[in-house]
């Protein structure tokens, strides 16, 4: 679509040096999931935490099944960086396609997670996820619509699981338990 095309183009007027490599940090914390992966294993280690830490990690599978398994792979659309040659990548360049923007799903999916468990932590959450996606825009990897599927699977992903896979697990485990019991 054009409009995404003269999106992208104008984000170059703020291209600096300071913010390329801000923008570079923002861009590596949703890389392949490793930084929410990390954080959502830290998070099973306490127990005040360990109920967001697990919704976390299953939100975070839940999208990447329906992002990165099913609709890269039905859409199959070219970078931006790939289908402009006035956009030029600003990070390292992935070899997937371009919709959805993992990167944004992995990091809405975590903080909805976080938001829905703990308020404060999950609006400094939401903050950081709203630059990682700014980030893959500004970078020149996605397309403003890729950001917005990513933003919509990772919440949707994080909300499934809070209100009918945790549950249901909960379930499962006290069933196993009533079962060793008995």
């Amino acid at each position: 679509m054009i409009w995404e095309a003269e999106f992208l183009s104008s984000l170059k007027a703020l291209h600096s040096p300071f913010l390329n490599t801000v923008m570079a940090i923002f861009s590596m914390i949703g890389y392949n999931g490793f930084f929410v992966i990390a954080l959502g294993l830290i998070l099973l280690i306490f127990t005040k935490t360990r109920k967001t830490g697990f919704q976390m990690l299953l939100a975070v599978v839940v999208g990447f099944i329906i992002g990165n398994l099913i609709l890269k792979n039905i859409v199959c659309r070219v970078r931006p960086y790939e289908a402009y040659t006035f956009l030029e990548p600003m990070v390292p360049t992935p070899p997937d396609t371009s919709f959805p923007s993992g990167h944004t799903t992995n990091v809405f999916a975590a903080a909805t997670a976080i938001f829905l468990n703990h308020k404060k932590a999950g609006i400094a959450a939401f903050v950081i996820a709203s630059l990682v996606a700014f980030s893959r825009m500004y970078n020149a990897m996605h397309y403003p619509t890729d950001v917005l599927a990513g933003i919509v699977i990772g919440v949707g992903s994080a909300i499934l699981v809070y209100y009918l896979v945790y549950p249901a697990c909960e379930k499962g485990v006290k069933r196993l338990h009533s079962r060793k019991e008995a």
